[in-house]
């Protein structure tokens, strides 16, 4: 199969994608509707990483600052992004119980598609920062997305359903990179628009084909109470023993979370890429994510099993984060590419050893727990990764090292390992 033929297959790859796996097990009448919320997951997940290889030229454009300075400014609009995404992420799930499914969506939609056109345009830091504060609130309709897939789905159909959820979060991580990058060449701005463009489009496919599933049965009111984005937190106290894997789970989050922190800056600084360079890598790095996490890990985990995975996976990630300081040419991190991804085997047998220690009723409370935890890490990893980038790129740095937010990562997995390591099991 043919990944990538050219900027306007940006589009089309999520629907062949979609055609390709799963046309053939959805109901006539869903398709429509699940390819419409197939694509909305596929935005939500390009929202980031579509505008990433763009973010060194367009704040020191707009800032007129160096790299070092851009580098601060970048990672406080990726908190201010992950920190909305993070609170309202409740809310708006809360909103559609109460209001509908389909207005929630439209709605999100539209004003992304306003939230892009309004960075397009922007010529202070100041306007950039509300464009990351509303898309943060824009994006965080994954709950409202997997809600919708929840209604239209039996019991038996579930799990299906929700694996095609994950599967476009995948195909949104790879593309957008690889899109923002190669519409850089077309200037600073073209990727905003772009990414409007896209928000637009799917937001008048779903007016036309996206059915309400809320009705008078399942419709519930909006209660604040309710809409914690904290809650999850306090089911950690309901998993008795579990606290150092969720700690060993939060620090390897925050390490990987360095890649979109600080690599369009790190590319800039170490090899003098390009924005074209940086997303044609992240890309890469995503593509590399989806075939292990989709296809190689289930062998490897028959093979090893998890917990020899799970060490196999962060020993993987803690070389690949030594191993970035001594990367002087653009093929060295090609070539050590397909080395790194392995490490992404670390994450899901870390997951299948927590689900397999807890009782049958504490899966919810664990998965809510890991997902405030990773919500906790994009917000933790960019604040400090681009402070530790800014510092060592600086005039008056005692030594020049753009890789040194790296090393923080690899000290983070340590931290991991040893918890790890700590940790006895109680499978059920």
């Amino acid at each position: 199969m043919v990944f990538y033929t050219g900027i306007d297959t940006g589009f089309v790859f999520p629907l062949y994608f979609f055609d390709f796996h799963y046309s053939g097990l959805l109901p006539a009448n869903m398709r429509l509707p699940v390819l419409f919320i197939f694509i909305t997951i596929v935005l939500d997940s390009m929202g980031i990483g579509i505008i990433m290889p763009v973010m060194p030229d367009l704040i020191q454009e707009v800032g007129n600052v160096d790299l070092s300075k851009a580098a601060l400014w970048g990672g406080m609009l990726t908190v201010v992004f992950a920190i909305n995404q993070f609170l309202f992420s409740p809310i708006i799930g809360g909103l559609s119980d109460a209001y509908g499914r389909r207005p929630v969506l439209l709605v999100a939609l539209f004003v992304m598609a306003l939230d892009y056109l309004v960075m397009g345009v922007a010529q202070s830091l100041w306007l950039l920062f509300i464009g990351r504060f509303v898309g943060g609130i824009t994006a965080a309709t994954q709950s409202t997305a997997s809600a919708y897939m929840a209604d239209i789905s039996t019991n038996a159909d579930k799990a299906k359903n929700f694996g095609l959820l994950g599967a476009a979060f995948g195909v949104g991580f790879v593309l957008g990179p690889m899109l923002g990058g190669l519409l850089a060449e077309f200037g600073s701005r073209a990727p905003f628009y772009a990414a409007a463009a896209l928000a637009f489009a799917n937001m008048l496919f779903g007016y036309f084909v996206l059915p309400e599933t809320v009705t008078t049965a399942n419709k519930r009111p909006f209660e604040w109470r309710r809409a914690n984005p904290f809650g999850a937190f306090r089911q950690m106290k309901k998993l008795p023993g579990m606290l150092p894997m969720l700690m060993a789970f939060l620090l390897l989050s925050i390490a990987f979370f360095v890649y979109p922190s600080i690599w369009a800056f790190f590319g800039r600084a170490q090899f003098n890429w390009d924005a074209r360079m940086v997303g044609l890598s992240l890309a890469g790095y995503g593509f590399g994510i989806v075939i292990i996490q989709g296809v190689l890990i289930r062998p490897i985990l028959k093979r090893f099993g998890e917990r020899v995975t799970a060490i196999f996976g962060m020993c993987m990630h803690l070389l690949t984060f030594l191993v970035y300081p001594f990367m002087t040419e653009t093929w060295h991190v090609f070539a050590y590419l397909p080395i790194s991804v392995f490490s992404a085997v670390a994450v899901p047998a870390l997951q299948g050893l927590m689900s397999n220690s807890v009782a049958d009723n504490a899966q919810g409370e664990l998965q809510g727990a890991m997902s405030s935890l990773t919500a906790l890490a994009t917000i933790i990893s960019p604040f400090v990764m681009t402070r530790v980038f800014s510092y060592f790129t600086a005039d008056e740095a005692p030594v020049y090292l753009p890789a040194a937010p790296f090393l923080v990562s690899a000290l983070a997995v340590v931290m991991a390992l040893v918890l790890f390591s700590r940790w006895k099991s109680t499978s059920i």
